[in-house]
């Protein structure tokens, strides 16, 4: 990602700004329901290492004089999903090869609860996003 954010610098015209904005390393909260009347079913343990590694290369461009830190802001995001096709195929798309397989626990408890109660399937997250100023 350094290299990434190198190019970008190269690019970015002198008064130009980078918006950085991804998840945050965290672990999604995957619930039944909506606003106040979710219920938490379980939470994934995909690796954080290249959420880690990423947030590394920010700081090594930041040190390196490329960018200046400007506003920076942390929201929760929530993804709804109608039915477990849905939250299956979300859970192969989120980037990580071993995922579907490392959850079979939490697709089998999604389906029991959802046997039980009838409701959205939802993942929640914080998300980051913070502007970075080209320097130089």
């Amino acid at each position: 990602m350094v290299h990434a954010l190198r190019e970008a610098h190269r690019v970015l015209r002198p008064d130009g700004a980078l918006i950085d904005l991804r998840p945050e390393p965290e672990h999604r909260r995957i619930g039944l329901g909506e606003g106040r009347s979710w219920r938490l079913v379980g939470v994934t343990r995909e690796s954080l290492d290249m959420d880690h590694a990423a947030d590394r290369a920010v700081v090594q461009v930041l040190r390196a004089g490329l960018f200046s830190r400007g506003t920076r802001a942390r929201f929760l995001v929530e993804r709804e999903m109608d039915a477990m096709e849905d939250f299956v195929a979300w859970l192969t798309d989120c980037g990580q090869r071993r995922m579907l397989a490392t959850h079979r626990w939490l697709i089998r408890r999604l389906r029991r609860a959802l046997a039980a109660r009838a409701a959205r399937i939802v993942a929640r997250g914080p998300v980051r996003l913070q502007l970075l100023r080209k320097l130089g």
